[in-house]
């Protein structure tokens, strides 16, 4: 692709000029029945501008595929902003961007080829943590600050029955991992250093799991934070599907059952997403191959404490989740049978794409980015 003026601007409008007319378009929305506060008027005022420079007709969102030049299944993704993006999957491969999806850079860890890295959590374009799934020692956290040229193992698991699925930061230095339940409580990892040393807090403000009961490493997103201090996690597996919450930074939490479907250990919530520490999304349903999944997607106006089942939920799983950016109403779901728009914080879902993503990232700079399967990685633009 020639990297001329014209080319440029046209690639500029595809992230910011769709993410700015759907938040235009969201709202003219009523402000859903839990109370969804409007956004703050200078993001309001932002998106009316960008929306009346490049827009000059409804956009369609449309995903546009970037050549990663690899098959490996990408279920952890880090949009940094419109150029930048860290993708991680497969086969201990993490690729990098800084031209918008044209090149994608392998700078995936030496030795790493027998990892199977499910989450990437991006600082900037240089500085990246990684986490790898699997049971025992198979779990395992790496650090970059060079991007990507060089890795530290910053954490190795040498719990037997521990399992890391998600990590999430609060800001640059402190995050948390999360792991499935060890001796019948989910098992979290903290650090204060951004990723460069890790620590198990006690297991004594964390609320009994039920039985068969398990977070899902689909997409990155089944531990999320928002703010300084709350982290919210989804689960699936048991008898109903939970999203517990904590205020603290992971030392006590609360938990929640959410409407979406559980009762086997492939249902449940698998994403999470929250655009403050009051409204939230919850995504999943039954990953199960061609297997119906209805009432799979929830939403909540008090912070988790309690959820409410979409009016139209998408029409099938759906494991990745992400708020638009300059909105307050507008979200996008994904899965490996399509992408969903919802315009009114959740309560209705419409498809809009039938391609197959596991995970979506959007960022405050107007950028939203979809991963999945066969080496797809694709940045929104408008059709």
């Amino acid at each position: 692709m020639r990297a001329e003026g014209k080319t440029r601007r046209s690639r500029r409008l595809w992230t910011i000029g769709v993410c700015a007319a759907l938040a235009a378009a969201t709202y003219a929305v009523p402000a859903q029945a839990d109370g969804a506060r409007p956004a703050a008027s200078g993001d309001t005022r932002g998106a009316d501008r960008l929306a009346a420079r490049d827009v000059v007709r409804p956009a369609k969102p449309t995903w546009r595929e970037t050549p990663s030049g690899t098959d490996a299944r990408f279920r952890g993704l880090a949009a940094v902003g419109r150029k930048s993006a860290w993708v991680a999957g497969t086969e201990g491969t993490v690729l990098r961007t800084s031209d918008g999806g044209r090149s994608w850079r392998d700078v995936s860890p030496p030795g790493a080829s027998g990892l199977e890295f499910r989450d990437v959590e991006a600082f900037d374009s240089r500085r990246a943590v990684v986490l790898a799934i699997g049971e025992g020692d198979a779990s395992r956290v790496l650090r970059t600050d060079d991007g990507g040229a060089t890795w530290t193992e910053t954490f190795r698991n040498d719990e037997p029955a521990a399992f890391y699925n998600c990590v999430s930061f609060f800001d640059r230095s402190n995050g948390l991992a999360v792991s499935d339940p060890v001796d019948g409580r989910f098992r979290i990892l903290a650090t204060s250093d951004g990723g460069r040393s890790w620590s198990v807090l006690p297991d004594s403000g964390m609320p009994d799991a039920l039985p068969g009961e398990a977070g899902f490493a689909a997409s990155g997103q089944c531990l999320v934070t928002a703010g300084t201090q709350d982290a919210w996690l989804s689960t699936g597996g048991g008898d109903h599907a939970r999203v517990l919450h904590s205020r603290d930074r992971g030392r006590t939490w609360k938990a929640a059952d959410a409407t979406v479907p559980a009762g086997d250990p492939a249902r449940g919530v698998f994403a999470l997403a929250f655009r403050d520490r009051d409204h939230g999304l919850a995504v999943g349903g039954d990953f199960t191959a061609d297997l119906p999944s209805p009432d799979a997607a929830a939403v909540t106006g008090n912070g988790g404490r309690s959820w409410r089942q979409s009016v139209k939920p998408p029409p099938a799983y759906r494991s990745g989740v992400a708020w638009l950016p300059h909105s307050r109403s507008g979200a996008l779901a994904v899965g490996p049978t399509g992408t969903d728009l919802t315009r009114d914080g959740g309560r209705t879902w419409r498809t809009i794409d039938t391609g197959s993503y596991d995970t979506v990232d959007c960022t405050r700079a107007g950028a939203c980015w979809a991963a999945g399967e066969k080496g797809r990685v694709a940045l929104l633009g408008r059709g």
